[in-house]
């Protein structure tokens, strides 16, 4: 009888993706399943050897993430749910059977679909089931690379060394230098710095509606050749949809949705008052990110109508 087992890394964090791992292991079990238990009881090295065995032998591996910003915007409830719902949608398209899944801890995360009435829940599965002890070194493993990429983008935090968990030196970084766009606004005490709420989200534009035109022309530049260096990028005076980078030149792209253009498109939103706002954080943002300043700055303006279907996107003048 083959089990699934599901666990999450990256729950508590104040930065950072939640990462849910999920794996079925061999039926004949190999010597090194016996070596297997919760990652957190296990050295950097020997969590790094399991991690390739377990992706190279195991019938099926699976990773659900979300994002920070996912999690900002649906809670840590659902978010737990969704990556979930990911990590074993990736397990399916592997097409190894299973007739029982076991999640560590005491909540159900797949209750809701039509696979929840095989779930059983355990606290501390991650220690005593081989396949959840497995779920969690692939998830600890997968987050912990990503935190360490991280890291080198944002190096004042010192993402490599607590993974986005409250020590004291990141508190410290966070005080000192504010957050980025890594970091959870809806955990404290973060939450509290910034006056997050859900509402507050939609109305600067970065969930919902805006969050999707955003969406479309990320994907349209990453098409189009551009490396997305940030997203949302907010200092204490201004805020940046869209930072990219292609070839020599770096881009601030401004991101306006309209449901129709009766009252204008979204060029009629970029008044000079606005047009100013966009320089200076432009402006701001590299004065705080020196690797870029050999690049050129150009300022880019996108129109999403009303299906969220990119009209244009067009370069302004810098100055």
């Amino acid at each position: 009888m083959a089990i699934l087992g599901i666990d999450e890394v990256g729950r508590g964090p104040l930065a950072g993706p939640l990462v849910v791992g999920a794996v079925i292991l061999p039926d004949k079990k190999p010597d090194w399943v016996n070596e297997l238990k919760d990652s957190k009881k296990l050295t950097i090295k020997k969590r790094e050897l399991l991690n390739g065995i377990i992706l190279n032998e195991a019938p099926a591996t699976g990773l659900g993430w979300v994002s920070a910003l996912e999690l900002d915007e649906i809670g840590i409830s659902e978010a737990l749910k969704l990556a979930t719902k990911r990590a074993v949608k990736k397990v399916q398209q592997c097409s190894a059977p299973f007739s029982q899944i076991i999640i560590d801890g005491k909540v159900n995360f797949l209750a809701e679909t039509r696979i929840g009435e095989f779930v059983s829940t355990m606290p501390k599965a991650d220690n005593l089931v081989k396949e959840v002890s497995a779920a969690s070194i692939i998830a600890k493993v997968a987050r912990d690379h990503y935190m360490t990429r991280l890291a080198e983008e944002y190096p004042k935090y010192g993402f490599e060394s607590h993974v986005g968990y409250g020590t004291a030196r990141h508190l410290a970084a966070i005080k000192e230098y504010g957050i980025c766009p890594e970091h959870r606004k809806s955990f404290e005490p973060i939450k509290s710095m910034v006056g997050f709420t859900r509402e507050t989200i939609n109305k600067k534009n970065t969930t919902g509606i805006g969050n999707r035109a955003e969406q479309v022309v990320s994907d349209y530049l990453e098409k189009s050749g551009h490396k997305i260096i940030d997203r949302n990028y907010k200092s204490k005076f201004c805020e940046i949809d869209i930072v990219s980078v292609l070839g020599d030149n770096i881009y601030f792209t401004e991101v306006k949705y309209r449901k129709s253009n009766l009252y204008g498109g979204g060029l009629a939103a970029i008044d000079a008052r606005k047009r100013h706002q966009m320089e200076f954080a432009a402006k701001y943002f590299l004065t705080n990110n020196n690797k870029y300043n050999n690049l050129q700055p150009l300022m880019a303006v996108a129109n999403v109508g009303g299906d969220y279907v990119l009209e244009d996107w067009f370069v302004l003048d810098f100055n």
